[in-house]
């Protein structure tokens, strides 16, 4: 079980991993060993309950493929078990993510003691450049 939150779990048999060659520099432990992992999850076939897949298909991720597939490829270690623990945590860290509700924005306005501040500051930095100026005689 892949553990998302204390309540929602993904079993195993749902995710599809395979191992593949790396690609890059390795020498020739690239060329010979399948350290590589590529994750499928079908987040449309899941037990996901139904708000985590309206999240997770609402995201413009290019990670995400239009049948509802999220595709993660992992090959920064040059160990298998290392790339797969990092896939599964991207994997958990991708439907976190789109779990989280933004707050609200209000729009606000400047009090007008600190507009009136400003527009000081703006003055006053005014007058010291309109010093600067060529001295008249």
């Amino acid at each position: 079980m892949l553990f998302i939150s204390h309540s929602v779990s993904i079993p195993f048999e749902e995710l599809q991993l395979t191992a593949m060659r790396s690609q890059g520099a390795g020498g020739q432990n690239v060329n010979k060993v399948s350290s590589a992992i590529h994750l499928k999850f079908d987040v449309k076939a899941s037990s996901l309950p139904d708000f985590y897949k309206e999240r997770l298909l609402a995201l413009s991720d290019h990670r995400i493929t239009k049948d509802g597939v999220i595709v993660i490829k992992s090959q920064e270690h040059r160990s298998q078990e290392l790339n797969k623990e990092a896939a599964l945590s991207r994997l958990v860290i991708m439907i976190k993510g789109a779990t989280v509700i933004q707050k609200a924005r209000r729009a606000t306005k400047p009090s007008r003691s600190s507009q009136k501040k400003r527009m000081d500051k703006k003055t006053k930095h005014g007058q010291n450049k309109s010093l600067r100026g060529r001295v008249s005689h």
